[in-house]
Formats: C-alpha cells, sequence, structure tokens
C-alpha cells in the first residue's frame, strides 16, 4: 500500500490549506481512513477520520470546526480541508488507512491503522 500525501508548506497564520493523500490502491477496500501529525518531540496526534461506511467522519476537539477530511473513491484520495490556521498547527501531518478487524467504530488511534504515508510539512507564522 503506498500512501502519499502533498499540498503542505509554509502559510501564514489565519490561512487555510488543503493536504491530499493519493492512494495507488483503491481506499475504498479501507475500513478508515485518517489524518494525523507530529510537532517536534511530541507524539503522532490524531486529528480526522473518515470511515468508508456511510463517510462518517470523527474530528479532535481542537481541529473540529476548523479542519474537514473527506473521500473521493474514484480518485482514490482523502483531503484534509484547513482553515483558520495557528501557529501550534506547525507539524508534519500523515495521511492513514485503517483495514477493519478493530473493535471500535472510529479509528483514533495510531496503532488502528495499518499503512501510513510519508508525511508533509505544515509550517504556520504568527
Amino acid at each position: 500500500v503506498h500512501l502519499v500525501e502533498s499540498g503542505g508548506g509554509l502559510v501564514q497564520a489565519g490561512d487555510s490549506l488543503t493536504l491530499t493523500c493519493t492512494a495507488k490502491e483503491s481506499i475504498f477496500t479501507f475500513y478508515a481512513m485518517g489524518w494525523f501529525r507530529q510537532a517536534p518531540g511530541k507524539d503522532r496526534e490524531f486529528l480526522a477520520t473518515i470511515i468508508r461506511r456511510h463517510d462518517d467522519t470523527y474530528y479532535e476537539d481542537s481541529v473540529k470546526g476548523r479542519f474537514t477530511i473527506s473521500r473521493n473513491d474514484a480518485k482514490n484520495t482523502v483531503s484534509l480541508q484547513m482553515s483558520s490556521l495557528k501557529s501550534e498547527d506547525t507539524a508534519v501531518y500523515y495521511c492513514a488507512a485503517g483495514d477493519t478487524g478493530r473493535s471500535t467504530y472510529y479509528y483514533t488511534q495510531v496503532y488502528e491503522y495499518d499503512y501510513w504515508g510519508q508525511g508533509t510539512q505544515v509550517t504556520v507564522s504568527a
């Protein structure tokens, strides 16, 4: 499984940015697609997930209302639209795909995902 993130870059506080995760395989085969981020010296943090069934979504509280996850099965892409960016949003952002078989409906933990992209850097200047 090959996931590639794109769209990262340097933006100013208050700006918007859209990240895209492109898969070589059909993302419809995965139960969940998710976005995480990792800032220097910190653990990888869950941001958002979208479930294959009904396209249900779930967000971490700190990004709820600012970030939107969506999927395009025809293009094998998952996007993360980010708005009102803050300096604390600076991190490497990762896309992940999770297979079925977990006990939870929404996958919010790193271990629940089976495949990861290499990450894309997002830097928000104050």
